[in-house]
């Protein structure tokens, strides 16, 4: 039985390292790769570890996890993308974001239907756009301070970028996509596990 759990934590570390280096990755190159494909902007598997994270992982690890990826990756693209300071106010809107994402995702596991992640991902795409948006247009100096600035910040953004309705276009389908493979990922290995315990049970001892 010992063996047993020390298998599965070890399982569960692996993943996790997994998720690190392929969301790190993700986040780092698709800024890069989204000057030539700008539908990769914002394509990312960010906010489905978030969500899914929270639901599923070991209560710390769903935690430090998902802010780890986006503050060493925030330090890396402020450094080599962005020409931003490292630490910047303009990353409290993402945080903010991702928190609630976070949130979401353990009142989800706090009633026990994993399945509400899927219908709850559109639900954390849509906060995120609005918060990040909204956090653009209060600090970025070329929007204007009115109802009418706030709408672009929303929608067209800036000239000479992308709109924001297309970065929230690849959010929405990389959110949609990324939390309901990491749902079916992990409803199929839950349901093996099942049937190998089934298969050969565990002996009792006296």
């Amino acid at each position: 039985m010992l063996h047993a759990q020390m298998k599965n934590q070890n399982l569960q570390m692996l993943a996790a390292l997994g998720l690190f280096a392929a969301a790190m990755a993700s986040r780092l190159c698709t800024p890069f790769a989204g000057l030539h494909l700008t539908w990769l902007q914002n394509f990312s598997p960010i906010a489905a570890i978030c969500l899914c994270g929270a639901v599923y992982l070991p209560r710390k690890m769903a935690l430090l996890l998902p802010l780890a990826i986006v503050f060493v990756s925030d330090l890396f693209l402020n450094a080599f993308s962005y020409g931003e300071p490292l630490i910047s106010a303009a990353m409290i809107p993402n945080y903010l974001a991702f928190g609630l994402i976070l949130w979401m995702g353990w009142m989800i596991r706090k009633h026990g239907r994993a399945w509400m992640a899927i219908p709850a991902s559109p639900v954390g795409s849509g906060a995120f756009y609005l918060i990040t948006n909204t956090g653009s247009w209060i600090s970025n100096p070329a929007y204007a301070k009115t109802f009418a600035g706030w709408l672009q910040a929303l929608t067209i953004g800036l000239p000479h970028y992308p709109s924001t309705w297309s970065f929230y276009r690849s959010t929405l389908i990389s959110d949609v996509l990324f939390t309901t493979l990491f749902v079916v990922c992990m409803t199929v290995t839950a349901s093996r596990e099942t049937e190998a315990r089934e298969a050969h049970p565990v002996p009792a001892t006296s």
